[in-house]
């Protein structure tokens, strides 16, 4: 009996030396103490949990020493073939097409695009050797083509190449990056701006880089589809107001924060997303109200100007210049430098601390390219224009209204847009294009703000208002006047847009001009529209 017990006693004794030096060495590593604490608090209040992480780590040991291929090296289990089913199965295989066919209708499309000779301006010229008026190029203050432009530009290209060759972050910003980012903090008023090399990715990277999971969004129905994107990268708990409604936008307000008051939640970061002048109809915001609301309710404005920035206020500055409210009332002032200054890229303007969270968080400042410096300095260029010609936004002012003179008064037409926006959209007014329209929702039955469908959503047959209003585009191009539909990729958006003419105004053109285009469109709708009646 003595002998087994001393076997078990140098046994004991053994594995007791052993754990001491274990412990001791285990001490001696750098922040070995806090593990320490860890393990021994995780066993105390839960031991089951202590069981299931070392079957975790013994798991993950098991995964790291494990081949990393399953297939049966063996080879029993595979097919054998000999070289002439080989090349029986290479002959018989065609590959899938990597994309759909087109359609008849796309094909159809396609072929109706005119192709311009030479620059893009207010008068280009076809391929048929036809100068026409251009009203479908946005090209609000007449600055595509603009001689010194041009002349800065080709210095620029000369002295720093073409192409950046690197994101922003790394090595592809140069001074004239961060000039032009200061012109439009100035220009704006605002502490700071960043600019983005593409300005559809924009507004996609300024949502994301604010808002999270867990935050709250509250959107317009009517958002362009670069902001749908950016709503749903963000994955944010969204919210919905009627279109450029601002009692819809109120009531939905203060059912979020209800709804956080009776499930009791924390506070979270709060955001209202929507756009001065919307790309899809050219209805304008509110802009006091929406800094009003914002106000009353703690929440953070993100006012997408891609297309009011160049376009209205007195020398271009957008919503903010027409209402005579301050820029730093916007949180992320967003615009299009392609669309605003017939450039390229996009940039977002608000306080130092905005601008220099997406430096590090906006994934298309931080992924992408910087833009080429010879188009940063001919935006620069264009602000400096639009400071002291204020002249141009008359221009543009008046030939939006002598062209809404005119078409307000057509029978046929319907005009969604602002007086004083300069894309216009026209759609047709024929009733007989109608389907049966939903029934009126009563006034206690209001739009879920859950949904992104409006409680009133529009009916239409959108292949044959697209259909007619292409015979339009090209009765109007057939007289000398260049328009297009507006494009929609439809079944991608979110909702369904109705079919219209969009017509972007010039200060590049005279009175006269936008007159004689706006008559010639007149016609081409009375006639189109006179054959399907």
């Amino acid at each position: 009996m003595s002998s087994p017990s001393q076997s078990l006693e140098l046994l004991f004794k053994f594995l007791s030396r052993s754990y001491a030096t274990v412990e001791t060495n285990f001490y001696k590593l750098p922040g070995s103490s806090v593990v320490a604490r860890y393990v021994k608090s995780s066993h105390q209040n839960d031991p089951g949990r202590t069981l299931l992480e070392v079957i975790l780590v013994i798991f993950a040991i098991r995964t790291l020493l494990q081949s990393r291929t399953r297939g049966d090296q063996s080879g029993k289990h595979f097919i054998q073939f000999d070289e002439k089913e080989i090349d029986d199965l290479v002959d018989e295989w065609s590959p899938e097409p990597l994309a759909q066919s087109l359609s008849p209708e796309e094909q159809a499309d396609l072929a109706s695009v005119p192709v311009t000779v030479g620059p893009t301006g207010p008068k280009p010229r076809l391929s048929s050797g036809k100068t026409v008026i251009n009203l479908a190029s946005y090209n609000f203050t007449g600055l595509a083509g603009n001689e010194t432009i041009k002349t800065s530009a080709i210095d620029t290209l000369r002295k720093y190449g073409l192409g950046s060759c690197g994101p922003p972050g790394f090595y592809g910003t140069q001074d004239v990056h961060i000039q032009l980012e200061q012109d439009i903090a100035d220009f704006l008023g605002t502490e700071a701006a960043i600019i983005y090399s593409q300005a559809f990715s924009t507004i996609p990277s300024v949502i994301p880089a604010f808002c999270k999971r867990g935050d709250v969004i509250v959107a317009d129905r009517g958002v362009n589809f670069a902001m749908q994107k950016g709503l749903q990268i963000s994955r944010c708990t969204v919210r919905w107001y009627d279109h450029n409604d601002m009692e819809s936008l109120e009531r939905v307000l203060e059912s979020v924060e209800k709804e956080r008051r009776k499930r009791r939640g924390p506070l979270t970061r709060r955001f209202i997303v929507t756009e001065g002048i919307f790309d899809h109809d050219g209805q304008m915001s509110d802009l006091p109200k929406l800094v009003e609301l914002k106000k009353k309710f703690k929440y953070r404005l993100i006012l997408d100007e891609s297309v009011s920035f160049g376009s209205v206020g007195r020398t271009g500055r957008g919503l903010t210049e027409l209402y005579n409210v301050p820029a730093s009332e916007v949180d992320m002032l967003v615009g299009s430098i392609a669309t605003g200054l017939s450039s390229c890229g996009g940039f977002c303007a608000g306080s130092d601390v905005v601008v220099n969270h997406q430096r590090i968080n906006g994934t298309a400042f931080v992924f992408s390219a910087a833009m080429p410096a010879l188009m940063a300095v001919a935006a620069s260029e264009g602000i400096n224009i639009l400071r002291n010609t204020p002249s141009i936004l008359n221009t543009l002012h008046e030939n939006v209204r002598a062209a809404r003179a005119i078409l307000d008064r057509v029978d046929c037409i319907t005009i969604p847009s602002h007086p004083a926006s300069a894309v216009i959209h026209l759609q047709v007014r024929w009733q007989t294009l109608q389907l049966p329209s939903s029934t009126p929702a009563s006034p206690a039955k209001l739009s879920n703000p859950h949904s992104v469908k409006s409680r009133d959503e529009q009916q239409f047959n959108v292949e044959l208002e697209e259909k007619l209003l292409q015979d339009i585009v090209e009765e109007a191009l057939a007289q000398g006047v260049m328009i297009t539909r507006a494009k929609r990729l439809r079944g991608q958006e979110l909702t369904e847009v109705r079919p219209s003419i969009r017509l972007a105004l010039t200060a590049a053109l005279s009175k006269k001009d936008c007159e004689k285009a706006a008559n010639v469109i007149k016609a081409a709708f009375v006639k189109v529209v006179g054959r399907r009646r």
